[in-house]
């Protein structure tokens, strides 16, 4: 449900968030949500959750339709690093993260809450201890919190850039550079909603990239790819948007029969690095690539 409001005079100077929750009558959470995946605007642009908001001003917001409430499920996925606060799992292609958008079932979410009822009572009730997500996808390392506590203190690592997210990925095309950065404003795209892109009134996002090998004679480049921020699809459509997409990837104009095509998105969530909530130690996780995945690279032969 689409809904545009003018900003009354009481919550001149409140944060968007704030705002937002007041206006829309759910949860700050759930307002920085809607704003995270790009779902609102302010005067027409997509503002952080920071921005202040002036009286008069037109705030606009998609309500999605309510989730259905989360049932544990017995769904796989491998656990690389646990202890009592917090958990490391690898999410494997294919199986959503959480509910919505049509999957209301299945899901890793759903998983997790059978592994670790406990879940139930942190974060989100359809989101049980996630900090982050991945696409349906994509492969690889999510973080989750298993207390209120540890789930706090990582989304704030989260909001200040201070949790490292590398990713593995196969792109179309040859790179003049071994290493570079993205720097594009990311909103969803208003012709095909289901799909993102750069565009002047997104939210900022930044992608650096280095290349670790590449085939010359069939055009592709395996790239390590570190975010910056976490907007959805971000490497994707940043990839995309400079004429070298993701293989496999046909959301975003992945060629149809691309050498290397294991079926799915080439990209992988390999490494993670943290401070743990309680003692600040870092941790480091590493993730291999999964079998389909190794198995396109070893069918392209030798790099260059």
């Amino acid at each position: 449900m689409n809904t545009s409001v003018e900003v009354p005079a009481a919550l001149e100077g409140a944060r968007i968030d704030v705002a937002l929750a007041d206006l829309a009558g759910v949860s700050r959470v759930v307002a920085r949500r809607w704003l995270a995946d790009g779902q609102v605007r302010l005067e027409g642009l997509s503002p952080p959750a920071s921005q202040r908001v002036r009286a008069g001003a037109r705030l606009e917001y998609t309500q999605p339709p309510p989730t259905p409430a989360l049932h544990p499920e017995p769904v796989g996925f491998e656990v690389a690093f646990e202890d009592d606060q917090l958990a490391v799992v690898v999410k494997p292609s294919g199986v959503v993260t959480h509910p919505g958008a049509g999957a209301d079932t299945g899901t890793l979410a759903a998983g997790l809450l059978n592994r670790w009822p406990e879940l139930a009572k942190v974060g989100e009730p359809d989101r049980p201890g996630l900090v982050h997500r991945l696409d349906r996808e994509t492969s690889g390392l999510l973080l989750i919190a298993k207390t209120g506590t540890s789930f706090a203190a990582l989304r704030r690592q989260l909001a200040d850039r201070q949790i490292t997210r590398v990713y593995t990925t196969l792109a179309e095309g040859l790179f003049d550079f071994g290493t570079g950065t993205i720097d594009a404003p990311i909103a969803r795209d208003e012709k095909r909603p289901t799909r993102f892109s750069v565009s002047a009134l997104g939210r900022p996002a930044r992608t650096h990239y280095r290349r670790l090998s590449a085939w010359d004679a069939l055009g592709l480049t395996l790239l390590e790819v570190r975010l910056e921020t976490g907007r959805t699809h971000q490497i994707r459509v940043h990839l995309s948007a400079i004429g070298h997409p993701v293989v496999g990837d046909r959301v975003y104009e992945a060629q149809p029969a691309s050498e290397g095509d294991p079926g799915r998105v080439w990209l992988h969530g390999s490494h993670l690095a943290f401070a743990h909530p309680r003692g600040g130690q870092r941790i480091q996780v590493d993730s291999p690539l999964p079998l389909d995945l190794a198995n396109s690279l070893d069918r392209l032969g030798p790099p260059n």
